[in-house]
């Protein structure tokens, strides 16, 4: 019996040693793995997954999704006031025509500018003749499969077709399709996005009450356990929205150390916060191509941005000419000059003015 026993014991201390040896052989040897590719939180609302305009009954789908750049439009400050600029320049220098009105011309500029889609509707008079023409949103509206046909989509399965060659289409050329256009800052999305998400993150960080972000270690062993308990809940009723509270702990013979409050990278988090605002706003403005100071951008260094006259000279010339030679195409569809700009000028101090 005894033999047995001892056997065993043997047996064991056999098997725990070679454990130890396959776990310390295990723990020499070099091991690599990988958690997968980055993935954007983004890829279930696919704004850039189509590759072509694909047939949906009798029309044809946008090759990216309308109702994503719309919502992008209002997601970042510097991409809404720059395509805001343009707009509001090129309104101020259109000459309002009786069949098109400052109104409509302001649609339809930033309707161009936002999707790389604009719609005119001619609208005709029971005695012949146009009567105005009206913008179509963009957003909605269709091309369809027969040429010069278009249709506005007003909800599920359910649309209207205009009459056949009664809607103008200007198109922001795409290098991939020729039915639908392409705004031109799709490069800068991503940067859009994350100015977001960053603002959004620092709002939810300031809303919790957690921007104290510290670790309070306690090893003062003349603490009872009700103390602890107490405080611990004085700390609950810290956070929340407007709770800046200040705390008084009261630990007799306790030791210096014996309470300590140890901080989270909080100063880290709030300069990599700017860093990111700082960097997708520049990505942003790259893509608009607008100066930094024409949309209220506060400079950082003393010497500024330089005389804002000369920037709005060269962004005029080399930003909203373009645009408004793009948009007065329209005219050579209407057979008659209904859209026309009058030149840009500044007004200065002294009462020059210059163009």
């Amino acid at each position: 019996m005894g033999n047995r026993r001892n056997q065993k014991r043997a047996n064991r201390n056999n098997h725990s040693s070679e454990t130890v040896e396959h776990a310390t052989q295990q723990s020499d040897t070099a091991m690599a793995f990988s958690f997968g590719d980055p993935e954007s939180v983004l890829d279930s609302s696919q704004i850039l997954d189509y590759a072509e305009c694909w047939e949906h009954d009798d029309y044809y789908e946008p090759p990216i999704s309308f109702d994503g750049l719309a919502k992008s439009f209002r997601a970042a400050p510097h991409h809404s006031s720059a395509i805001y600029l343009k707009r509001n320049i090129l309104a101020s220098t259109f000459v309002p025509h009786k069949r098109l009105s400052k109104q409509e011309f302001s649609a339809y500029a930033l309707d161009y500018l936002v999707f790389g889609n604009a719609f005119l509707e001619e609208i005709p008079s029971k005695l012949g003749g146009t009567v105005k023409f009206k913008r179509s949103p963009a957003k909605y509206t269709r091309r369809m499969r027969e040429a010069d046909r278009y249709c506005f989509l007003r909800g599920w399965q359910d649309k209207h077709e205009f009459d056949k060659g009664a809607v103008f289409h200007l198109v922001e050329p795409d290098i991939n399709q020729e039915i639908y256009g392409l705004p031109e800052y799709l490069a800068s999305l991503n940067s859009a996005w994350l100015n977001e998400s960053a603002t959004l993150f620092r709002r939810k960080y300031y809303k919790n009450g957690s921007h104290a972000g510290f670790i309070l270690y306690m090893t003062d062993a003349a603490q009872e356990t009700q103390d602890v308990d107490n405080l611990r809940q004085a700390l609950k009723d810290s956070k929340g929205p407007g709770n800046f509270k200040n705390l008084f702990m009261y630990a007799p013979n306790g030791k210096k150390e014996g309470l300590q409050v140890i901080p989270i990278s909080e100063v880290q988090a709030k300069d990599e916060f700017f860093n990111i605002k700082n960097v997708t706003r520049n990505d942003q403005l790259a893509a608009h191509r607008v100066w930094a100071g024409l949309i209220g951008v506060i400079p950082e260094n003393s010497g500024g941005f330089g005389n804002p006259k000369d920037a709005a000279a060269v962004f005029t010339r080399n930003e909203i000419q373009p645009l408004q030679e793009r948009l007065t195409e329209f005219n050579d569809w209407a057979g008659e000059k209904i859209i026309e700009f009058k030149p840009y000028e500044i007004e200065l101090p002294d009462g020059k003015d210059t163009k």
